[in-house]
């Protein structure tokens, strides 16, 4: 296992994403499969890792809840007090997505975001300037890796650069809460 120091993993990470590549990192949940998400190219090329079809959307993550205006044409204002309030990671799916690849895009137009709060991601996403795709290190339909340890060796040999940083770490980490918002404010559970 290569030792890169936090920083270098930072520097590496987001030179991948502006070169259209992907990569491998740990997230404030699960392990992620991430990349540009403006970048439509790249987000076809997660589909094609995960095995998935592209009509399944991602979500995307941000480090800063005030970017939101940028990706969301009508920010519901309920969805700041969602952030402020969530005290476990949560992701919020939008309508009327814009500036966002359109293959990363629900058939609605809806995109799911979540704001950050580790160390790694937000640091990574804030020297990148653009929102990141976050995906579970999995192949479709198959069980989401809980930590580096349980990602298969097929996903790790597809992305162009994997993370050192928490690599050894073996703690279980779950998924996201997901609320949908409607344009009117309406609120609708996905995952708890």
């Amino acid at each position: 296992m290569m030792q890169t120091s936090f920083n270098d993993d930072i520097l590496k990470a987001v030179e991948v994403l502006r070169s259209g590549g992907i990569i491998l990192y740990p997230t404030d949940t699960i392990w992620g499969i991430g990349c540009d998400a403006t970048n439509p190219a790249a987000v076809q090329q997660i589909y094609e890792i995960k095995q998935r079809q592209d009509t399944k959307s991602m979500l995307v993550l941000m480090e800063n809840p005030n970017l939101l205006n940028s990706y969301i044409s009508e920010v519901p204002e309920i969805a700041r007090e969602l952030i402020e309030v969530a005290d476990s990671p949560l992701t919020i799916i939008y309508p009327g997505a814009k500036n966002l690849a359109a293959n990363l895009l629900a058939n609605d137009g809806s995109i799911g975001i979540r704001i950050t709060s580790e160390a790694f991601t937000q640091q990574m996403i804030q020297r990148f300037r653009k929102p990141v795709v976050s995906t579970s290190a999995n192949i479709s339909g198959q069980k989401s890796p809980r930590n580096f340890g349980e990602i298969s060796d097929e996903i790790k040999k597809s992305v162009d650069y994997i993370v050192g940083y928490r690599q050894d770490d073996r703690s279980h980490s779950n998924p996201s809460s997901i609320i949908k918002l409607g344009v009117g404010g309406q609120i609708e559970i996905i995952r708890k």
